[in-house]
């Protein structure tokens, strides 16, 4: 894989700036290195009287702590207060200073967990902040194209025509590469286990140190992997927690730290009857393929083996891709899985606010067949007119009908549609 430039457009900048023009407060909110200082410097470098300030420096911290309210007022322009869950505290004086002074665009902050989940802000900025997601890059974003698979989906006989030239170990290479911007300009696999390792120890030993006071900090890389090693699956928390060797309370703590911090994200199950999701387990992700091939100790070469884990990376890749997609795309969109009793699935479900829907299935291979469609086709019975499309991605090279609003379709349009 060729090396990445430093500066590469995020689709989420725009959305950073038309929030910034109407809203007083504006919050970047993702996993740590996933470029969210460098777009937030990006955005305010041409707004007049702006001024950036980091948490990560510890006096600068310090001061923050000491007397936020003087903190917040530094600035005439915008201030952009970068890795804020490092003081949350800070987000009360923000309050106060907004609801002084209500002019937009007083603040653009930078989290790397979910600031607004922490017990001590939950309710500081209701109403008053509007949080945008920043993941690791997209495919399209590294390959300067503006990816939309989500509103591709809802329109009329969605991707009909597409072809790809990309083969299974081509997907398994973009897969187990992932899109952390560190790891994108890495060639070597052991450059990249070498970034993973520290990465990992660097999040656990100070943003959750950060946010949570938990004495067994160790615990955490062990729930990652077990995690990792159910990626992509229908997963009965209670019983993890039983494997886990762990009490309920206490590993639920812990896996939402996990999950606060951008590394895990929980998929909920999807049903015609709102009551009923509730009641279905949920599926776990980890939040990037490349860091899940490099927790499974695989490599791109592994994945393709007969007994390698191409389905659950290469699934985990697209349900991953959809979820950063999902912040930028023309077509709200709600991501879910679906399973019925009877333990027909599918692994992806977009739902957008009128109630359509779409259904997604990954499959590691070059060819399809009939009885893949299983799930799709049982979705499609169940949901009527509600099903606009539903959409096999496989390893194969053109786009094939499989039936009334059912489409097998190369892998390669999660970022070239």
């Amino acid at each position: 894989m060729s090396e990445t430039p430093i500066l590469i457009s995020r689709h989420v900048a725009g959305e950073v700036e038309a929030a910034l023009a109407d809203t007083r407060v504006v919050l970047i909110n993702g996993a740590r290195q996933v470029g969210k200082s460098t777009l937030a410097a990006m955005v305010i470098a041409d707004r007049p009287r702006s001024r950036s300030v980091t948490l990560d420096d510890a006096a600068t911290r310090a001061a923050a702590e000491a007397d936020p309210v003087g903190f917040v007022q530094q600035s005439a322009g915008t201030l952009l207060i970068d890795e804020v869950q490092r003081a949350p505290d800070l987000l009360l004086a923000i309050k106060a200073e907004v609801d002084r002074d209500q002019r937009p665009g007083r603040f653009l902050l930078t989290g790397s967990a979910q600031v607004l989940s922490l017990p001590r802000v939950s309710d500081a900025l209701a109403g008053r902040i509007e949080p945008i997601e920043l993941w690791p890059f997209s495919q399209g974003e590294l390959r300067g194209r503006r990816d939309d698979f989500v509103a591709a989906l809802f329109r009329r006989a969605p991707l009909a025509d597409f072809e790809s030239s990309l083969k299974k170990t081509d997907y398994l290479e973009v897969a187990a590469t992932g899109g952390y911007p560190e790891i994108t300009r890495r060639t070597s696999a052991a450059r990249r286990r070498r970034w993973f390792d520290a990465y990992l120890e660097t999040l656990v030993q100070r943003d959750i140190r950060d946010i949570a006071d938990l004495e067994r900090l160790s615990e955490l890389p062990r729930l990652l992997r077990m995690i990792a090693a159910r990626s992509a699956n229908v997963v009965n928390v209670e019983a993890l927690a039983r494997d886990s060797r762990m009490a309920g309370p206490t590993f639920r703590r812990y896996l939402n730290l996990l999950e606060l911090t951008f590394l895990v994200q929980r998929v909920p199950a999807w049903s015609t009857s709102r009551t009923a999701r509730a009641l279905h387990s949920p599926k776990f992700y980890v939040g990037d393929s490349g860091l899940l091939t490099h927790l499974l100790g695989a490599s791109a070469g592994s994945l393709a083996e007969p007994r390698g884990a191409s389905g659950s990376v290469l699934e985990t890749y697209a349900a991953m891709e959809i979820r950063r997609q999902i912040s930028w795309s023309d077509q709200p969109a709600s991501l879910h899985h679906y399973r019925t009793k009877d333990g027909v699935e599918v692994d992806c479900l977009l739902e957008v606010p009128d109630g359509r829907i779409a259904g997604i299935e990954v499959k590691a291979a070059a060819t399809v067949a009939a009885a893949d469609f299983r799930g799709l086709r049982t979705l499609r019975d169940g949901a009527g007119e509600a099903f606009t499309a539903g959409i096999l991605l496989y390893c194969g090279a053109q786009t094939l009908p499989f039936g009334e609003r059912l489409w097998a379709v190369p892998m390669a349009a999660l970022w070239e549609s």
